[in-house]
């Protein structure tokens, strides 16, 4: 126990150390430095702040509790994030650049009013101090508890010790935010999501090895072999995320969660340059091809090892296997990786909050403001978001209907609308700004009637997935109706602020059809006709996996050649060709 503690000290320790380094190396100056990183991040750092923003400690906890339960069909929320970062790469991150935007809501401005930028800004602020982050903390509290037995260890209740464990890892979290600014979130996340990768694939690894008695190919040859509808990831009408579901409203999800949420796009905002900010994103995407491995495949692993003593609830999986399986010597890294997740995930919403709050709320009200006020304003801003947090977050235990129900009904009320006003802003030149407004509005009380007082989504059963898609569309349909009579006096035309390098990548659109044949890899792989049935995979499956491959394979040579073309041209004129 005491190298245990000694590990996990160390390791935070050395977080904080090599944070330190970097932002007092990197000299940022002024408010751009402070909320922006200088505009200086480069694809490894924005990749991992990218990846621990969005992976917490209760995703390991849920997703392998779920695959225990049921099958692999949850991966959906992770692995179909691939397509939203190849949109986010080839398609809205060079538009953002080129407006040299420091929040979303900037673009909203530009693109209707002020308004509908501060509506926006507001929605985003209270979902992230009331929702995101103390669900954050107190999931991943729950989590430290249930792997590391916190509470029995201290002879604490059980309020007491989620209580502590929230506002540990919220202070530390926080102080990253408030002291070192973007730069410092990007780093430590860069250096704990290093750590979630390699603490992450050590467990089912390990737990091969326990389930073949000591031989990792023995443990694979039972998974495949025992229960192989475990290892599907074609969800059914009754599991958790039925496959239908992928075409509908989970694309607009991910495209809101990693296209528009500012959380997420500030880190692509403060790319060095437009090539570095397509590495990072897309490095991102290939990491959440990973997730099946990491997030999931313990809890199949833990179904197979506890077989003859099933455990009590689903929930459990993940947290018994580390238990069993990783030696002594490696749990205080784990608990320093898991902590690290928990805090990763606070202190970069908090830094994106108070940059929603200094840029979209206090600049434009007092616009002569200096860069020192500014990043006051953002201090203040961060300590007042993070209190909260802290404060709601032991509040969550005394949820009527689960947490989870709790963070997927509140994200429901501005998710949809968001990526609808967005997606229309960049495709149409000639709308106003009263129908994104209305479309803001509207969906607020139309979703707050249907979902929370109506739950019509529970009398019609239709999977809540479904409803965002069906929304989605309405909402979109309805702007489009709206703007035929309030358009814009002059068509819209994108502002160019950016004066940095706007050179694509030149491996971005070969990376991206990469991610698109590996995810379509891995459905076929975890379905009826791959693994997921007894007799082994089918020649359908061999087919259609060559298919991809060959068509994958093509494309990719084709875009080369382009870029070989256009690096050619660019010589002969004299400019810079792409990364």
């Amino acid at each position: 126990m005491i190298f245990t503690i000694l590990s996990f000290v160390f390791f935070t320790a050395l977080v904080g150390f090599v944070s330190y380094l970097f932002t007092r190396r990197a000299h940022d100056k002024g408010a751009r430095g402070y909320f922006m990183a200088s505009g200086g991040l480069t694809g490894w750092f924005i990749a991992g702040s990218m990846m621990l923003t969005n992976l917490s400690a209760e995703q390991m906890v849920g997703l392998n509790g779920d695959a225990y339960a049921h099958n692999l069909s949850a991966m959906a929320w992770e692995c179909t994030a691939a397509v939203a970062t190849v949109a986010l790469a080839m398609f809205f991150l060079p538009r953002y650049l080129r407006g040299g935007f420091s929040t979303l809501p900037q673009f909203l401005e530009e693109r209707f009013d002020a308004t509908t930028r501060r509506v926006v800004s507001a929605f985003f602020v209270i979902g992230y101090m009331l929702v995101a982050n103390p669900s954050g903390l107190y999931l991943g509290a729950i989590t430290f508890n249930q792997v590391f037995g916190v509470q029995a260890l201290f002879g604490t209740s059980y309020a007491s010790t989620i209580t502590i464990l929230v506002w540990m890892s919220g202070i530390i979290g926080a102080l990253y935010a408030i002291f070192g600014g973007l730069r410092a979130v990007a780093v430590s996340d860069t250096i704990n999501g290093v750590g979630l990768l390699i603490a992450g694939l050590l467990v089912p690894v390990l737990g091969l090895f326990a389930l073949g008695h000591g031989n990792f190919l023995t443990g694979v040859h039972t998974i495949v072999t025992q229960a192989p509808e475990k290892l599907s990831a074609i969800g059914g009408p009754h599991d958790s995320v039925p496959f239908g579901t992928l075409f509908t409203g989970m694309i607009f999800a991910n495209l809101f969660y990693w296209c528009t949420n500012q959380a997420i796009v500030q880190r692509t905002f403060a790319a060095k340059s437009l090539a570095e900010g397509q590495k990072g994103v897309l490095l991102s995407g290939m990491m959440k091809l990973l997730v099946p491995l990491i997030m999931m495949m313990p809890g199949v692993v833990a179904y197979h090892l506890y077989a003859q003593h099933p455990l009590g609830r689903p929930d459990l999986a993940y947290p018994q296997l580390v238990t069993d399986v990783l030696p002594w010597w490696a749990k205080g890294f784990f608990i320093a990786v898991l902590f690290g997740t928990v805090m990763s995930h606070f202190n970069a919403v908090i830094n994106s909050t108070a940059t929603l709050i200094a840029f979209d709320f206090y600049r434009p009200w007092r616009p002569d403001a200096s860069d020192e006020k500014l990043i006051r304003v953002g201090k203040i801003a961060s300590v007042v978001i993070a209190v909260v947090s802290l404060l709601v977050a032991p509040l969550l235990m005394y949820a009527p209907d689960g947490i989870y129900t709790v963070m997927r009904r509140f994200t429901g009320f501005y998710n949809i609308p968001i990526i609808a006003v967005v997606l229309v802003g960049f495709f149409s030149k000639k709308i106003g700004a009263f129908p994104a407004k209305m479309v803001l509005l509207l969906h607020v009380i139309v979703y707050t009637l249907g979902i929370l007082v109506f739950q019509l989504d529970k009398r019609l059963d239709i999977n809540f997935i479904h409803i965002m898609g069906i929304l989605f569309v309405c909402e979109v349909t309805l702007m489009l109706v709206l703007g035929m009579r309030h358009r814009r006096v002059k068509p819209y035309e994108p502002q160019l602020r950016q004066t940095g390098d706007l050179t694509p990548w030149r491996h971005a659109s070969t990376m991206s059809v990469f991610l698109i044949a590996m995810l379509v890899s891995i459905y076929l792989t975890f379905s009826p006709i791959g693994l997921a049935r007894h007799g082994g995979v089918t020649m359908q499956y061999e087919v259609l996996i060559v298919l991809t491959w060959c068509a994958a394979l093509g494309l990719m040579a084709l875009f080369r050649r382009k870029s070989s073309a256009a690096g050619a041209l660019g010589r002969a004129a004299g400019e810079p060709i792409g990364h």
